[in-house]
């Protein structure tokens, strides 16, 4: 039985990068993982989904080319298997990559299913199948799974491959012809956007009344006619009331429809993962299904952590990547906290979108006395230069008490790139008017930023 200083069960984003960081820092750390270090987010989720994206943007630049004064001979045409060859290599160099990064900071690594036997001398005592190994720390990890929620015949039409998870979509490696998404959030609406630039016929199922859930309403809406303009057709306001193999049926206003569908996307949403693992054993507190923890990643239990999706918290990558250096920072001594207020976040359909802190309306129902500025992203001579759909627009909220920024809000290319600028400044609470100071490089489309600043 081998003893450690920390032991991370999960090798996605939160549990790799809390392995890195110990290491490291000189603990001896093993980080276990039971099915692809990477988690969800390398293997079946942020990066294979980009990869998609981006051939769906290449293609849609060869069909617009003569927009752009580019001759292209011949239909375009994606080429669906080799774009899945492509995420697969994609995918493989970056886990070897994590694994290498792992080893090169002494961390040890172990393949396998993680199982908390309980408390012992010396921390915690976890078996790997005949395998036991005792902790002196704990960091759960163990991410999140898509949620299936009760519908007839959604299970059912799930296992016979009719229906899709985010798992499942990205090895397909034929165009469906007609796919209904269930789920008008961020996943669904990549994966809208992508089979709809490739030639699927598809239809996006929303319960709510608008789509990319607590996205900015205006950004949303935009965003929504852009992919309308695409094809892609919405029915919102409508709950999802049977799956069968051939469409969904759904109701609206008390009456039921059915939209037709060759292939189904289940995209409702993700839960953590917290059971068959023996948390119960040590007795961590859950909430709603996902453990609870403090600002400093900390359970109701001594010595445990919890970073990543298990947490319930925001469900991002790199919110995880965070929550992880200060769990380890804290495990270190070293005094540190996590600020979600300024978690950016990003959908990567064509046009982005880029999003940190308060709307206009969340910053009102906390009785902030906020100033928005609404400008056109064509303030931006690269926006109009590189783009024909020049619908992008920039949000700001700001503190007027403390004149301050505490939200932006951006539809339009890059957008997704230069967001954390502005996270930036909403975190270290920078004056208005030291932000004018800043130099931003011209043309680029950042500038916005800049135009719009100046505009408050």
């Amino acid at each position: 039985m081998e003893n450690f200083d920390l032991i991370v069960i999960g090798g996605g984003p939160a549990g790799y990068l809390a392995a890195e960081r110990a290491g490291h820092a000189g603990l001896k750390t093993l980080v276990i993982e039971k099915r692809a270090f990477g988690g969800v987010c390398l293997n079946e989720g942020c990066v294979p989904s980009k990869t998609f994206l981006n051939s769906a943007k290449v293609l849609d630049y060869a069909n617009h080319a003569a927009n752009y004064g580019v001759k292209v001979e011949g239909k375009n045409s994606i080429d669906q298997k080799f774009v899945v060859e492509r995420k697969n290599g994609v995918v493989k160099m970056l886990v070897n990559g994590v694994k290498a990064t792992l080893k090169r900071n002494h961390v040890n690594i172990k393949e396998g299913e993680a199982y908390i036997e309980g408390k012992v001398e010396g921390g915690y005592s976890i078996k790997v199948g005949e395998e036991k190994f005792v902790g002196a720390r704990l960091i759960i990890s163990t991410g999140s799974m898509p949620v299936v929620p009760p519908i007839p015949g959604l299970r059912e039409n799930l296992e016979t491959g009719v229906v899709l998870t985010n798992r499942e979509i990205l090895d397909l490696t034929e165009i469906p012809k007609k796919l209904v998404v269930i789920g008008g959030g961020v996943i669904g609406l990549e994966m809208a956007s992508y089979f709809s630039s490739v030639g699927s016929e598809v239809t996006v199922v929303e319960m709510l009344n608008k789509i990319a859930g607590p996205t900015e309403a205006e950004i949303s809406s935009i965003l929504q006619k852009t992919l309308e303009k695409k094809g892609v057709k919405f029915c919102l306001g409508c709950k999802v009331t049977g799956v069968e193999k051939d469409g969904v049926i759904f109701e609206k206003d008390g009456k039921t429809e059915k939209v037709p569908a060759d292939k189904i996307l289940c995209s409702i949403g993700r839960r953590a993962v917290t059971q068959g693992f023996g948390l119960e054993n040590i007795g961590v507190n859950l909430e709603r299904g996902a453990i609870v923890t403090d600002d400093c990643m900390r359970t109701n239990v001594a010595n445990v952590y919890a970073t990543g999706d298990v947490n319930g918290k925001v469900m991002l990558a790199h919110t995880a990547y965070r929550e992880s250096e200060v769990a380890v920072n804290n495990i270190l001594g070293k005094k540190d906290r996590m600020r979600y207020n300024v978690i950016p976040s990003v959908i990567y359909t064509n046009p982005e979108v880029g999003s940190v802190g308060e709307t206009e309306e969340s910053a009102k129902a906390k009785g902030l006395d906020v100033k928005t500025v609404n400008i056109p992203l064509t303030y931006s001579g690269r926006y109009i230069a590189e783009n024909t759909d020049l619908s992008g627009i920039c949000k700001l909220v700001v503190n007027k008490k403390t004149n301050t920024l505490i939200g932006a809000h951006i539809i339009g290319s890059y957008s997704g790139e230069y967001i954390v600028a502005v996270s930036a400044m909403i975190d270290l609470e920078v004056d208005i008017e030291n932000i004018k100071k800043l130099v931003f490089p011209h043309p680029t489309v950042c500038e916005i930023v800049r135009e719009a600043i100046f505009q408050i």
